[in-house]
C-alpha cells in the first residue's frame, strides 16, 4: 500500500475514533457545541441512539486500521478499499438525510482514499 493511501487511511480512522467518542462519551457534553443544530434537550433523550452510531463508526475506524497491519498487498488493499466504499456511503448518506457537511467531513476522505488506489495501481 502506498504512502498517500496510508495517510488517508490513518486520517480517516482518527476522524471516525473522534466521532466514536463524541458519540458514545461526550454526546450530552461536547456533542451540544458540535451538533449545533439539534436543540439541547434532545441530546439526552437521543444519548442511547447517538453511542449506538459511535459504535459503527468504531468500526469503520477498527476496519481502516485493521487494513493497515495485513501483510499480505492485495489482502490489505482489498480491505481498506471495502472499509473507505462503507465510509464513502455513510457519508453520502448522511449528507442526504442530515446534514450537507457530513459530505465534507466523511465522504471526501474516503474519495480521496479511494482514489489514491486507482491512481497507484500496485
Amino acid at each position: 500500500m502506498n504512502l498517500l493511501s496510508q495517510l488517508i487511511i490513518i486520517y480517516t480512522a482518527a476522524l471516525h475514533v473522534y466521532i466514536l467518542w463524541l458519540e458514545m462519551f461526550a454526546w450530552t457534553t461536547y456533542g451540544k457545541k458540535v451538533f449545533k443544530t439539534i436543540p439541547e434537550d434532545q441530546f439526552e433523550k437521543t444519548k442511547v441512539m447517538a453511542a449506538n452510531q459511535g459504535l459503527y463508526n468504531g468500526f469503520l475506524a477498527a476496519g481502516l486500521i485493521w487494513s493497515l497491519f495485513i501483510t499480505d498487498v492485495t489482502w490489505s488493499k482489498y480491505i481498506a478499499i471495502f472499509f473507505l466504499a462503507c465510509v464513502l456511503v455513510a457519508g453520502v448518506y448522511g449528507a442526504m438525510t442530515a446534514s450537507k457537511r457530513i459530505f465534507f467531513v466523511q465522504a471526501v476522505p474516503a474519495i480521496l482514499g479511494l482514489l489514491s488506489f486507482m491512481l497507484h495501481l500496485n
